[in-house]
């Protein structure tokens, strides 16, 4: 069944549809449609050009944001989105590895570790190397390796970079034994999933060359939110054929704190000069109101594309700041206004409390009872 695709798409969505050919970039805005665009751009590769949808790999950062897309892909083409790699990162490396880890001298039926595993193997490593507790807790250790591990810097040249400082110098001892138990139970932890798999690549061209063929065309979601390990990734992939497509909005990149590097999205145009760059500026969930004080507020950002984000929805209610004078006022003013939105004939399961921090939560959840 052919789709018309100018009827289901506004005139943004349908230029980033139908451009499948060299790098390009797509800064989608909030309420965009974001995945109505990719989703349809699959569906056009597939049912207008005829590309093998075995060719395309695309890449979310969540399963749950996976198994959305590959649902509204199979809605549109059928049977045929089942030969599609839709994943996250590490489900797309772990597959490579249980087919390629051997060259790095890993059995294939390899563990992962999680978190409870990557635990207790820190804490045998600190007893091991008599680290002092007072000074080092295990999560100091697990959080210095992954931030190495997402950066591709492997346990030797970690030591090489920090022997000499005594902090890092025990992280850096701690880093070496961790790995070479790992080695020895033929494990590995959650972040050693896309760093061997960049390593497999770099080391092993003719693997790179059997994934390069495979994929020519390649999409990644949240670009924003990629780490040095995932760009490099998908750089060595999406070399041979440059039929790169990589979705994101450089305005809610949240994830520095864990390795996150907004210049992956920023510099894309620098990687790839001949970029097509689109701009999704059509936002289909907030209010005029809304729009216009986000629009305003995020413009200071010194680090950002250029955008503007409209809707056709009407301007709505104002926006309310309320200063608090403490914290216990805070929480007293939010369940005050829940009870009287619920007295004005809302609904619970309308009503949202956002907090910054888990920490907060508490302050709430004391004025709600």
């Amino acid at each position: 069944m052919s789709l018309n695709y100018k009827e289901l798409l506004n005139e943004e969505q349908y230029k980033a549809c139908t451009t499948t050919e060299g790098p390009l970039l797509i800064l989608a805005g909030a309420g965009s449609g974001k995945t109505r665009a990719i989703t349809h751009r699959v569906a056009y590769m597939i049912g207008e050009q005829g590309i093998p949808p075995w060719s395309i790999l695309a890449i979310t950062f969540t399963n749950k944001a996976a198994g959305e897309m590959k649902d509204r892909v199979r809605e549109l083409v059928g049977d045929q989105a089942e030969t599609m790699w839709i994943s996250t990162f590490h489900s797309s490396c772990v597959r490579i590895l249980r087919r390629n880890i051997q060259e790095l001298g890993y059995n294939k039926d390899f563990t992962i570790y999680d978190t409870y595993d990557q635990k207790a193997l820190v804490r045998q490593c600190m007893v091991e190397l008599d680290i002092n507790t007072k000074q080092f807790t295990e999560k100091d250790f697990r959080s210095a390796i992954s931030s190495a591990k997402d950066s591709l810097i492997d346990e030797n040249r970690y030591f090489e970079l920090n022997h000499t400082n005594f902090r890092k110098g025990k992280i850096a001892q701690v880093y070496q034994l961790y790995q070479q138990r790992l080695r020895k139970n033929n494990a590995l932890d959650f972040d050693d999933i896309i760093m061997l798999t960049v390593r497999l690549f770099r080391e092993h061209p003719e693997v790179l060359e059997f994934y390069q063929n495979k994929f020519k065309y390649i999409m990644v979601d949240e670009y924003q939110d990629t780490n040095r390990a995932q760009y490099e990734l998908i750089y060595l992939l999406a070399k041979e054929h440059r039929n790169l497509c990589v979705v994101g909005d450089d305005d809610q990149s949240i994830y520095q704190f864990r390795g996150a590097d907004l210049r992956n999205i920023l510099e894309f145009e620098s990687d790839y000069p001949d970029a097509t760059v689109i701009k999704l500026e059509e936002n289909y969930r907030s209010t005029g109101t809304i729009l216009k004080a986000a629009n305003e507020v995020i413009k200071g950002n010194f680090s950002r594309k250029d955008k503007t984000m409209r809707t056709r929805k009407p301007e709505g209610e104002k926006i309310r700041i309320y200063r608090a004078f403490s914290e216990p006022d805070e929480g007293s003013f939010v369940a005050q206004e829940v009870a009287r939105l619920v007295r004005d004939g809302r609904n619970y399961n309308e009503i949202a409390v956002l907090y910054r921090t888990n920490a907060q939560s508490r302050l709430m959840e004391e004025n709600f009872i």
